[in-house]
């Protein structure tokens, strides 16, 4: 359930935001910097919400309120974009739609590790990944298929982006039971420093490891930046990331489920070789078809690493501060985007768009070195042996093989 709540919401978002950028200019009169500072701000109000709103669901207990309110938040977002007459509506439309993700993000994920048995965790979390993937690779379409349709009516268009977001907030409210909480449990404030050091070594280690990764994974925009300047053609641009989301939504479940079975280090380690190569294709690439495969691998590593990373968060916090954990999680790794994405911009202005895909690659191998420094092997960091999974053992002999394995960052 609530991965088709991320799938209906990523289809209204979007339809939206695959054609935000050319609405703003061509029907607002907006310059491309005031695109940039829009999108920039409401990035980073995300980033900042994110951190609260994990903390509030571990303080109150409760996870489903906060996200069916934040999902809330972004289905009201939507017909503000299309009643629009300027930069201005846009601008509180896209800060509303941002406080929205950032309020659903964090609660939204610790629910699930809440909801999902702990043997099964990757495999969760893959599915809710490749649902929510699924949605954002149907949104574009539906939006190219409209505007062909329409003749180009964006706001008739985003009018559309209006009713899945209504069904999220609906299946959501009526398809997701929260657990109870565990009784006996006193509610302290989650960032007090007392707690925050109960987010032991392997936990901050996920941390740092997410945050130097996400320096490798610039935004997305650079893919359809590179396909244009190899040739692909200007109404054709949205391919770029329906080819990455198909590869996504395909990949994210079989390698979340080959997760609870391998250790996650090995896994985001091959995952990080993928990107490598995925940079060095784009780099290297002198047509717009080349650039699409390495696009494909681009898709291919994300199926493998951003389900992984969730499970990795919930298998290193306490259950009581799993909000907060997702919560500095995404603050680290939205602020190594927004380093990645400027670093991004100024390599590809001075150097060229080659040694942008380059620093991606050099980003990814220190990227390795940290995990081959991190995860080494320390029975003090056993996370197969942990209370949860032995009640599962307890409760299906049959998961016996589950462990106990001396794997501090699985």
């Amino acid at each position: 359930m609530l991965g088709f709540v991320s799938l209906l919401m990523d289809i209204s978002s979007e339809i939206i935001h695959s054609l935000l950028p050319v609405f703003m200019v061509t029907t607002l009169g907006a310059s491309a910097f005031y695109v940039g500072l829009i999108e920039g701000v409401a990035e980073a109000t995300a980033l900042m919400v994110k951190v609260f709103s994990g903390t509030l669901s571990d303080y109150l207990g409760k996870r489903k309120g906060l996200a069916v309110a934040g999902y809330a938040l972004g289905a009201l977002s939507k017909p503000l974009f299309a009643l629009a007459p300027g930069v201005g509506t846009v601008l509180a439309a896209r800060l509303t739609d941002r406080i929205g993700k950032g309020m659903r993000g964090a609660p939204r994920d610790a629910l699930v590790a809440d909801i999902a048995p702990p043997h099964l965790r990757g495999a969760a979390f893959g599915l809710r990944q490749s649902l929510d993937t699924v949605g954002a690779l149907l949104g574009p379409v539906i939006a190219i298929g409209l505007m062909y349709l329409w003749a180009n009516d964006f706001r008739a268009v985003f009018w559309v982006a209006v009713i899945p977001g209504i069904l999220s907030v609906l299946l959501l409210m009526i398809g997701v039971r929260e657990p109870e909480p565990q009784g006996g449990v006193k509610r302290t404030n989650p960032i007090k420093w007392a707690n925050l050091t109960r987010l032991g070594r392997p936990y901050w280690q996920v941390v740092a490891i997410g945050a130097v990764f996400t320096l490798a994974r610039f935004s997305e925009a650079f893919l359809v930046l590179r396909a244009q300047q190899v040739g692909l053609p200007l109404y054709l641009a949205p391919v770029v990331l329906v080819a990455m989301n198909l590869v996504y939504a395909l990949s994210a479940y079989p390698f979340g489920k080959l997760s609870d079975g391998l250790r996650h280090t090995t896994l985001l380690t091959w995952g990080l070789v993928v990107l490598v190569l995925a940079d060095l294709v784009l780099a290297l690439g002198t047509h717009w078809a080349v650039t699409l495969a390495g696009v494909a691998l681009w898709g291919l590593h994300m199926g493998m690493t951003q389900g992984l990373l969730a499970t990795m968060v919930a298998d290193t916090a306490p259950n009581d501060l799993r909000g907060t954990a997702y919560g500095l999680f995404n603050l680290a790794s939205g602020l190594a985007l927004l380093v990645a994405s400027v670093l991004a911009g100024l390599l590809w202005d001075r150097l060229g768009a080659a040694f942008t895909f380059y620093a991606g690659a050099a980003f990814c191998v220190a990227t390795i070195a940290l995990i081959l420094l991190v995860a080494q092997p320390t029975a003090a960091n056993d996370l197969t042996d942990s209370p949860e999974l032995r009640h599962w053992r307890r409760k299906s002999p049959a998961l016996a093989w589950l462990g106990p394995k001396p794997l501090p960052i699985r």
